[in-house]
């Protein structure tokens, strides 16, 4: 670039994006004079799904901004908990998230999951047909313009994961309504309805049963119960903290 010089401070909840040598302070830039302030901040490494307000000289500007000589650039992070206009709050989950797509059906949060990797343009696609936030920690994926919304999922454990989509997109929960496995809705189940997938053992010792509408898999409160039960409590504990 060759073009007006401009000065940009990154929040330090973005810091994990911009190489070490631009975290402390603002960083002085040479712009080419017509790329967007949105261009600019992505060629720092941050994905704009991970900003918030742009300030430019203390006031706020869109991403399609062009910077000029000697601007005073602050990037913010997006505000919690984050506000998706237009459809129901829905999410989409490549391929190394499963079990944090696990966790968030099991909470009754609309998740689709791609078990298989069928690479950044379909998914991306996905996203925006079905109007699905898409949640990856691939950041290239998180840049293609056609998503319908995007976050980064900043933890690459599932115990920290869970909290962090709660705290910034504050869905609304319905535990235990949703199919762990395809994200069907589940419906009450007579033992008889769900027999040819019970073992002796299990039809013996339960009588309480759902079913998934769409695949039809049979649940019943078995031995990891007390482990998904304490996943459920921290969830709901959180809503109340928050509430």
């Amino acid at each position: 670039m060759n073009g007006p010089e401009i000065h940009v401070e990154v929040a330090p909840a973005l810091h994990l994006f911009v190489p070490a040598g631009r975290r402390a302070g603002a960083t002085a830039l040479v712009t080419d004079g017509v790329s967007t302030l949105g261009h600019v901040v992505e060629s720092l490494g941050v994905p704009l799904t991970e900003v918030g307000t742009l300030l430019v000289d203390g006031r706020a500007v869109p991403v399609s901004h062009v910077p000029r000589a000697g601007e005073q650039v602050t990037v913010r992070p997006v505000e919690r908990p984050q506000r998706v206009p237009g459809a129901p709050l829905r999410f989409l989950l490549d391929v190394h998230l499963g079990t944090l797509a696990r966790r968030m059906r099991l909470l009754g949060i609309d998740t689709a999951y791609e078990s298989a990797d069928i690479g950044d343009p379909a998914l991306a696609a996905r996203s925006a047909a079905e109007q699905r936030v898409m949640l990856s920690r691939d950041r290239g994926l998180l840049r293609r313009r056609e998503l319908w919304a995007g976050a980064f999922v900043y933890s690459t454990r599932p115990d920290d994961q869970l909290p962090d989509i709660l705290d910034r997109f504050a869905p609304d929960l319905a535990p235990w309504t949703r199919c762990t496995a395809c994200n069907g809705l589940l419906t009450e189940a007579t033992k008889e309805e769900v027999a040819d997938q019970l073992k002796s053992g299990t039809h013996r010792s339960y009588d309480v049963f759902a079913r998934c509408t769409a695949c039809g898999r049979a649940y019943w409160k078995g031995a990891h119960h007390e482990q998904l039960e304490a996943v459920v409590a921290r969830a709901l504990s959180m809503r109340t903290q928050r509430d």
